[in-house]
């Protein structure tokens, strides 16, 4: 072989090898180039990550925020003894606030306290929007139950039930399938709750609102003096008759739905004065 035909076959073999080289370069540019693709798109989720990662760590370090009450300093050196519990009522801001107040007076009276100790109490009694308002006060401005109570009173005055008046009795009528002894047990409470002592009122009312029958026949036959009179003549007639399980079949009202938080109303019909004079004819007969 001479040195033409070597030299011949060494450049037949260099040209695959620099075109394989040229390839491997090739291979090696596209690759860094999608390597740069894929950094591309994944740092704005990266950026993302740190931003979360810093407000994680901004949150942490940040103190929690205070909570303000609206009772003076006073009030809140005062610590609650270990033996008292927790007032077993709640008010969410749609009841009546007398109705709060005086179930809360009567558990105070069971256990006493301070003034100090009726403020922090009654504030446990709070829920819902009536918290949200108790927080509301400005920090420091509760000096005494007192003036807490009277705050109350003035945000929930709208929640009041009207005020019952004595010839309120004459709408207390025996509903439908209502026996007796739950008429004058309903009515008996609505006679305190008004608070009259006009006996010969409270009897005629009474006389008015219980269905027609036996029982009703014997008041008119004999009319009792006083309620109390009603009520031993009642147990009595009930003894005798059985009219504990005996229900008001007559046309009378019915048993209104039970009551969904609002204000209660008056039920229509004669003028207080109408009532008053009908009372007072039936009476004087």
């Amino acid at each position: 072989m001479t040195m033409q035909q070597l030299m011949g076959m060494m450049q037949g073999l260099q040209e695959p090898m620099t075109a394989s080289k040229a390839e491997q370069e090739r291979m090696q540019a596209d690759l860094a180039a999608s390597q740069a693709r894929n950094d591309e798109l994944h740092r704005p989720n990266e950026e993302l990550r740190r931003g979360w990662r810093d407000v994680d760590e901004t949150e942490t370090a940040s103190p929690p925020r205070e909570f303000t009450t609206p009772f003076s300093q006073a009030i809140l050196e005062i610590e609650i003894p270990s033996t008292f519990t927790r007032p077993k009522v709640t008010f969410t801001g749609m009841e009546d606030p007398e109705a709060h107040l005086t179930a809360f007076y009567t558990q105070m009276m069971l256990v006493g306290g301070s003034d100090a100790v009726r403020c922090k109490l009654f504030m446990s009694t709070l829920t819902g929007m009536a918290m949200d308002w108790f927080t509301s006060l400005p920090e420091g401005h509760i000096t005494s139950f007192a003036q807490l109570s009277r705050l109350f009173r003035e945000q929930y005055l709208a929640n009041r039930a009207p005020t019952p008046v004595s010839y309120d009795l004459f709408d207390v009528k025996q509903y439908q399938g209502e026996t007796l002894k739950e008429y004058i047990s309903r009515f008996g409470a609505q006679v305190v709750k008004v608070g009259t002592t006009d006996e010969p009122m409270i009897v005629y009312a009474f006389r008015k609102g219980v269905c027609p029958g036996s029982f009703s026949k014997s008041l008119n036959h004999s009319r009792p003096k006083t309620f109390a009179e009603v009520r031993c003549r009642a147990v009595e007639h009930i003894a005798s008759e059985g009219e504990a399980y005996e229900k008001c079949t007559t046309v009378a009202p019915a048993r209104p739905r039970a009551q969904t938080g609002s204000a209660p109303t008056r039920q229509g019909g004669p003028s207080l004065r109408a009532k008053q004079k009908e009372g007072e004819r039936e009476i004087d007969h």
